[in-house]
């Protein structure tokens, strides 16, 4: 079995910028602990939102994530709920699109109970079900995409420039 770098991702309502410090905390540790004991996953990092922005390419911690994928850093997405990810099934889709045409291998984890995303384990052939999808949705809605890819890749490069 690979080693998963793992990069946690979460995404706060605005108004827990009240208690930033205690939630950034709580997340912090929570994956920490999660990840500790897996030998075969290992936490990259813990990338926290806290934010009323919807779009993925206003969140700058996600941002951050998706560079780290990029750069072939992380290769697990994990987060409690898919709605962390996305705000709507269309950034949903495109966002894997994205994620799953990288060069490299990235597998997402959730823990949403009802709606659970597992990559790694792929019940069901899960992660092939997915890949098609989210490319059939790309190709139907091509100019939006694209829009939405054009978005990414400015907040993408803006970040690179911020991060030197």
């Amino acid at each position: 079995m690979p080693e998963y770098k793992v990069g946690a991702y979460v995404k706060l309502a605005k108004w827990w910028e009240r208690k930033r410090t205690e939630a950034v905390s709580y997340h912090k540790d929570y994956y920490t602990i999660k990840y500790s004991q897996n030998p075969d996953m290992r936490l990259y990092g813990v990338f926290i939102d806290i934010t009323g922005n919807k779009e993925i390419w206003k969140r700058p911690q996600m941002i951050q994530l998706l560079l780290e994928c990029k750069y072939g850093h992380i290769n697990c997405i994990a987060t409690q709920t898919k709605a962390y990810l996305a705000a709507n099934t269309e950034d949903l889709f495109f966002l894997l699109h994205y994620l799953f045409r990288l060069k490299n291998r990235i597998d997402i984890v959730t823990e949403d109970p009802q709606y659970n995303i597992n990559t790694i384990i792929n019940a069901e052939s899960q992660r092939e079900n997915l890949v098609a999808a989210a490319s059939k949705y790309a190709s139907v809605e091509s100019a939006r995409y694209v829009s939405w890819i054009n978005e990414l890749s400015a907040a993408m490069e803006a970040m690179e420039v911020r991060n030197g």
